[in-house]
């Protein structure tokens, strides 16, 4: 069952229990240290990387991300003259 949307409330001690579904999803397990990031009027838990770098190394492997970057640079230049 979806939680997204569930009410919970905050223990005396600042404590929120995150739904299983969630947890399981997002691969936190006892110990995951987090961040608590305010977006400006809404707060985010995000998983803390250890290495960001590292742990987004090759997500873009394969896309050619580069030479797609190269081309619109070059169909923009060409636009602006």
């Amino acid at each position: 069952m979806p939680t997204n949307g569930d009410v919970r409330r905050v223990s005396e001690k600042g404590w929120v229990v995150i739904p299983q579904d969630l947890r399981e999803k997002y691969g936190l397990q006892r110990g995951t240290a987090v961040r608590f990031v305010d977006y400006g009027g809404v707060m985010g838990i995000v998983p803390d990387l250890e290495d960001p770098i590292k742990h987004g190394f090759g997500m873009l492997k394969g896309r050619r991300l580069t030479q797609r970057l190269l081309d619109e640079h070059k169909k923009d230049r060409e636009t602006e003259s």
